[in-house]
């Protein structure tokens, strides 16, 4: 049997990179999985090729988030899970972030987790779970992604106040904090059909061999096991906690 057997899964952001890898594995897991996205191409093909439901999904939006609900509700009769994954990052220094850009990225990475968790949890299974996504810049700081940085570490405390007010329903609530992962947005070359995928993810690895002690960059599958965990009975007595997967890089730097 599977792990997720059963359970209808939300999952945001699912059209490519981490959320896809997610999809993939909730589905082959028994999860009747609910894909959304504003990439409605790749995403309806992503549902039809393993048997999900595909919605439109701008995660910034209220209404959007109520169609989302209807629609899972309507197609499935329930919810059971949602993996918070949607998220964009802006490289710039601090001070020469313009606000609109600031603004932009805490609307998609933190106001749509809390549109999220609001939207979803009234209408959850008891004894469902939420997964969010933060970022190992959610824990520290980095340079040249403050907004980023900011809006992660919002999340993270986002995760622990919504597990403290749905642990009386058995609703548990955690969140992935991803170090460098090879998806689109940390390797822009993806998103170039001619462009050699496989060089530039050597060549990341070759960017992050001396910053991650594990000596290279993750993979999306990586941490679609982690959101797995923390999606099944596997975890069932973890609740309110930030999950760092990043090959080692917050535990230090090595001189030697």
């Amino acid at each position: 049997m599977g792990k997720l057997d059963g359970r209808v899964v939300i999952i945001t952001g699912a059209a490519r990179g981490q959320g896809e890898q997610e999809a993939r594995l909730f589905a082959a897991e028994g999860a009747r999985v609910v894909v959304a996205d504003v990439l409605d191409d790749q995403g309806e093909a992503l549902a039809k090729e393993i048997g999900a439901r595909y919605v439109h999904l701008d995660v910034g939006r209220e209404d959007d988030w109520r169609a989302a609900v209807t629609a899972a509700q309507d197609a499935y009769g329930r919810i059971d899970g949602l993996v918070n994954n949607a998220g964009i990052l802006r490289f710039n220094s601090l001070l020469d972030t313009p606000l609109d850009e600031f603004m932009r990225v805490v609307q998609v990475n933190q106001v749509g987790c809390f549109l999220g968790i609001r939207a979803v949890a009234p209408g959850m299974a008891d004894g469902g779970t939420i997964v969010n996504t933060a970022s190992y810049t959610g824990l520290t700081g980095m340079a040249a992604v403050g907004a980023y940085a900011a809006s992660k570490h919002a999340v993270v405390g986002l995760t622990r106040v919504a597990a403290l007010e749905l642990a009386g329903r058995g609703i548990r609530v955690n969140a992935v904090c991803p170090g460098a992962i090879d998806t689109a947005m940390s390797n822009p070359a993806r998103l170039d059909p001619s462009a050699d995928t496989e060089e530039a993810a050597r060549g990341l690895d070759r960017l992050y061999r001396k910053l991650v002690p594990l000596g290279r960059v993750g993979r999306p599958d990586e941490v679609a096991r982690l959101a797995l965990f923390l999606s099944c009975d596997d975890s069932s007595y973890i609740t309110g906690q930030p999950f760092v997967i990043d090959g080692g890089w917050l535990a230090g730097v090595s001189v030697i």
